[in-house]
């Protein structure tokens, strides 16, 4: 599974105007990151995507976006994992 998470994550950080990435496990666990993503947001990160997902519980999970003047996070989960991917908005 390790070289599944290193693959997915390498794939995302190397699309154009991506600038980082990472993915957490349901408990706000860090599974990885790469790029300009701190592994120190994992919790915050699966946080968000729970409380979120209550607003509407019987819809799919949402994607959040969140930016600032320099970059945009947005923050979907997929079963048991979340995942969160940094774009420059300056490009």
């Amino acid at each position: 599974m390790e070289r599944s998470l290193e693959k997915t994550l390498d794939d995302i950080n190397n699309t154009e105007g991506i600038i980082g990435c990472i993915l957490a496990d349901h408990t706000g666990l860090c599974l990885g990151a790469k790029g300009n993503a701190s592994t120190d947001s994992a919790g915050i990160i699966a946080a968000i995507a729970d409380q979120v997902a209550k607003l509407e519980p019987k819809l799919p999970a949402p994607i959040i976006s969140l930016q600032n003047e320099s970059r945009k996070c947005l923050i979907q989960r997929q079963g048991p994992v979340v995942g969160a991917i940094y774009k420059d908005v300056s490009i």
